[in-house]
């Protein structure tokens, strides 16, 4: 199907720009020294991975259990679930182990690790299971130079589990926007990850993996010496908020939501749409950014940007478009947008976006369309 013949609202990813991102993401780990694993919890769609693992990537990344068994039983077996286990779900874990899969494992407190060496004893198996160190003091980890990493470590490595590695995340990376900060992070990132697995490995404990990554950090990195692998995730469409940090251009943006003309309100200068937030999602990330998007900015069908408009308001299923700035009309939004016009919006966030949908409508250069599928849940 063409562009114009889709029902609105619609996910797209435009398929060229999808594949140059994943290119050059995976040139630069290249070029570094490094694996790549890509985190595939923005996509959820088993047609990008495999574009990212034809690509070079080694293994993927997953932030659900239920990522974990679909992508499995597509035939990818390397899988890291990058979120510290619940208890309640070993099992689960415990059946992707036992089919075949070379599930790893992550904990970031002793009693997690406790139970987890309480469950292999009693199933007479053992997981691999990372240890997640914190290196910005964003979200979860342990701090490379805390006692209870080594504390951690022991628990499982003396239980029988495999100690595989250490991971980080550096998030904070989502609040900066100067190329010198993001390098400045990407190195402490680094160095961070890097000295925790020292730290295991002076005290005589395994630790072959050495895991760091975010979008900005990866593309911003200038050395990973003593890394093993990098993990990505938004990077393969990016989206306005990577548009802000620096790291893309709105010509990079691969994921956009189809929407039609709906209305108009002359006497406020609105354009209403129907992409509200069931489509566009309530991500307001960009309004902490240098810029603010609203909820997305609407470019024209063929992907070209209407910069002087914004998403500013969204509703379950209408949305507001206006000026972006204080601008004296000689169109009226009638002959401007006229009602059943297409429009496509970059979204703030493209996880959050692309998770309002149950496929999307990859586009390809000659302008046809193909649905591909992508799952929700955990």
């Amino acid at each position: 199907m063409k562009l114009d013949e889709l029902d609105t609202p619609a996910a797209l990813v435009d398929i060229p720009r999808m594949n140059r991102n994943i290119a050059r993401m995976q040139s630069r780990m290249n070029a570094l020294g490094v694996r790549f694993r890509p985190h595939v919890k923005t996509t959820k769609c088993l047609e990008v991975v495999r574009a990212q693992l034809a690509a070079g990537a080694n293994g993927i990344t997953v932030s659900t259990l239920k990522e974990a068994e679909a992508f499995f039983a597509a035939g990818v077996t390397d899988i890291l679930y990058a979120v510290s286990i619940a208890p309640s779900k070993l099992p689960r874990a415990m059946a992707l182990r036992r089919r075949g899969c070379d599930l790893k494992l992550v904990v970031d407190n002793t009693r997690a690790a406790v139970e987890v060496a309480k469950f292999c004893a009693g199933q007479q198996e053992a997981f691999e299971v990372w240890i997640e160190v914190d290196t910005d003091g964003h979200r979860s980890g342990i701090a490379p130079e805390q006692d209870a990493l080594l504390e951690i470590a022991r628990i499982l490595h003396d239980s029988g589990v495999k100690l595989g590695g250490v991971m980080t995340h550096a998030g904070s990376s989502y609040e900066l926007h100067t190329p010198d900060a993001l390098s400045a992070l990407a190195e402490q990132e680094r160095s961070g990850c890097v000295r925790a697995a020292q730290r295991l490995r002076d005290a005589g404990l395994p630790c072959d993996a050495v895991s760091v990554g975010s979008t900005p950090t990866a593309l911003s990195a200038g050395k990973l010496d003593g890394v093993s692998e990098v993990r990505a995730g938004v990077y393969v469409f990016f989206d306005l908020v990577m548009r802000n940090i620096g790291v893309c251009s709105a010509d990079d943006i691969a994921l956009s939501v189809l929407t039609t003309v709906i209305g108009h309100q002359p006497e406020k200068d609105w354009v209403i749409v129907d992409a509200g937030w069931m489509a566009m999602s309530r991500d307001r990330g960009t309004s902490r950014q240098t810029e603010d998007f609203g909820y997305g900015l609407p470019c024209s069908l063929d992907g070209t940007p209407l910069t002087d408009w914004v998403l500013s308001g969204a509703n379950q299923e209408h949305g507001i478009l206006s000026p972006a700035h204080e601008t004296q009309r000689t169109t009226s939004l009638a002959t401007r947008f006229p009602i059943g016009t297409k429009l496509r919006i970059l979204p703030n966030h493209a996880c959050a976006t692309g998770t309002q949908f149950p496929e999307y409508h990859a586009l390809s250069a000659d302008g046809e369309t193909t649905v591909w599928s992508r799952f929700h849940g955990w």
